[in-house]
């Protein structure tokens, strides 16, 4: 049988290709969102769905969370350097978590599907999905610990066949079994339905079609992005930016990159990084690359695909060791929430030297984690709940930086009031824009935000957070955001300042107050015209 040749893509084709494969990764995020059972994943969104060809490259992605999505390849090529794909069935499913075999942080657990079609011997393509659990056991519910070792953190699963055995195995470990049970059952409704699609695809415009213009959208990002990186005067930038601390003694923490850009390269160098530490801010690679991709990918027009092209042009450079490319049996729990978000800044940190007129000041660079865990009486059960608070925007050229907003590497929705007072023992006393907190500037840094959270039971809370004793930096002659604070209030009115990484027992009656930092300004507002 003589194989069919199909003619060059032309521009509305790879248009309309581009839409099928977002629309296949975007239903499966509406399955995913529909069908789980926590408000982390339900209401916040913490979750993130793509699809990948038979090598593992990434064809496309929902507009989910860019921290999820830039390691997320990570993730399907352990899965595929764990089982060979020839002896892949259809129904297979595969789970893992682990940080250092593919993941980022415990909580995240990545499903994976093969889409073999008929006739055919080994996966066309994979539909993959991750989403943050609200408890994977570990030291303190919500799994996100101020720990010194990732044993401390939770179960950790290396890429492995998924069956009801290993289900019932990740659900022993939680606090709230159920709750796991539902969302993994979301998450495969989710694998489900993007093979399904996929399959639709394949038998409307034939199997090799559909391959063939995967690769294509590829090739289309990565000349886009050649495009974008030869917009930057060659040449070599550095910057850097500092954690404020890991939680167990060490302070300021340096990420130092290096940023070369020669033609239509670059080379993102963070080797000079400080080393890894002993609390949980460290970042295993997959993260960093994720950052790198997150940032090229913002320098690009709007509607570019988001695939594999992306990281084409671009080479990262880590050393295995470091804050930046951790090794076991380090803590990482804060590494994919907290120090992504230190990568980002310092990466644009470095972009504002080569192009002073398009990059914007430091937005608050941090996800404000929080996570809560006791027993609920109205059910007598164990709960765990997660959530991450957003900040204030930095400032562009412009434009002044949006106010209460989550930033750069998460791209989660806060959880409503409503939903949250209706599932926990919690009552949110007051929620509000934190006035004044953005940098002043030419152009002004968005505004953080106040969230009171009232106990009426005990309950065990853990805080991880950052950009408390470093301001976001203002660009331009703009002055740097307000740096983030927290308070336990208890009973009597007295008040207690709380590190920005600690775990606390809350009384009945007492409050805690998390005011997220704002956003760097832009620009001498000196130099304003009167």
């Amino acid at each position: 049988m003589t194989k069919q040749v199909h003619p060059p893509c032309d521009a509305v084709e790879l248009e309309i290709f581009k839409h099928l494969f977002a629309a296949v990764a975007e239903e499966m995020g509406a399955r995913l969102m529909r069908s789980a059972y926590s408000p982390n994943i339900k209401e916040r969104r913490d979750f993130s769905c793509a699809l990948f060809d038979a090598d593992g490259k990434m064809l496309a992605q929902a507009e989910h969370i860019p921290v999820h999505l830039g390691s997320a390849p990570a993730s399907v090529q352990a899965v595929l350097e764990a089982f060979t794909p020839a002896s892949m069935q259809p129904n297979d499913r595969f789970i893992l978590n682990d940080p250092f075999a593919g993941g980022t942080h415990l909580p995240d657990i990545t499903v994976l599907a093969p889409c073999v079609l008929p006739g055919e011997a080994a996966p066309r393509f994979f539909v993959a999905n991750r989403a943050h659990h609200a408890d994977i056991g570990g030291s303190t519910p919500g799994s996100m610990p101020i720990s010194t070792s990732i044993d401390e953190e939770g179960l950790r699963i290396p890429p492995t066949k998924l069956n009801k055995d290993t289900v019932n195995w990740v659900c022993a470990h939680s606090r709230t079994p159920e709750e796991r049970r539902g969302d993994l059952q979301a998450q495969l409704a989710a694998l489900q339905v993007g093979v399904l699609r996929l399959h639709e695809l394949c038998r409307r415009y034939g199997a090799e079609l559909v391959s063939r213009r995967g690769n294509e959208l590829t090739d289309y990002t990565e000349q886009i992005i050649r495009k974008t990186v030869s917009a930057i005067p060659d040449g070599a930038y550095s910057f850097e930016d500092l954690l404020d601390d890991d939680g167990h003694g060490t302070t300021d923490i340096a990420i130092r990159c290096k940023l070369t850009i020669s033609g239509d390269s670059a080379v993102v160098d963070f080797t000079a990084s400080d080393d890894q530490v002993r609390g949980p801010v460290n970042a295993v690679s997959a993260i960093t690359s994720s950052a790198v991709n997150y940032v090229f990918r913002c320098l690009a027009p709007a509607d570019i695909p988001s695939n594999a092209g992306i990281m084409r042009p671009v080479t990262v450079i880590t050393r295995p060791g470091s804050v930046l490319d951790a090794l076991p049996p380090a803590a990482v729990a804060g590494g994919n929430v907290e120090t992504s978000q230190r990568i980002v800044d310092v990466l644009l940190g470095a972009l504002a030297q080569a192009l002073p007129d398009r990059i914007p000041a430091a937005s608050s660079g941090t996800m404000n984690n929080l996570s809560i865990g006791g027993i609920d009486p109205r059910h007598d059960a164990a709960y765990a709940y997660y959530e991450t608070i957003g900040g204030g925007a930095g400032a562009g050229p412009a434009h002044d930086g949006a106010s209460g907003l989550h930033t750069h590497m998460t791209n989660t929705r806060n959880t409503p009031v409503e939903a949250l007072e209706h599932a926990y023992p919690i009552r949110i006393e007051a929620y509000s824009i934190r006035q004044g907190s953005g940098g002043v500037g030419k152009q002004r840094g968005g505004d953080g935000i106040i969230r009171r959270f009232a106990f009426s039971e005990k309950a065990e809370v853990t805080l991880l957070a950052d950009r408390r004793r470093h301001s976001p930096y203002g660009l331009q002659g703009g002055e740097p955001g307000i740096s983030g604070a927290d308070i336990l209030i208890s009973s009597d009115g007295t008040v207690k300042p709380l590190p920005a990484k600690c775990t606390i027992r809350v009384e009945p009656g007492q409050k805690l107050e998390i005011a997220t930092p704002g956003g760097g300004g832009w620009g001498d507002a000196e130099s304003e015209p009167s």
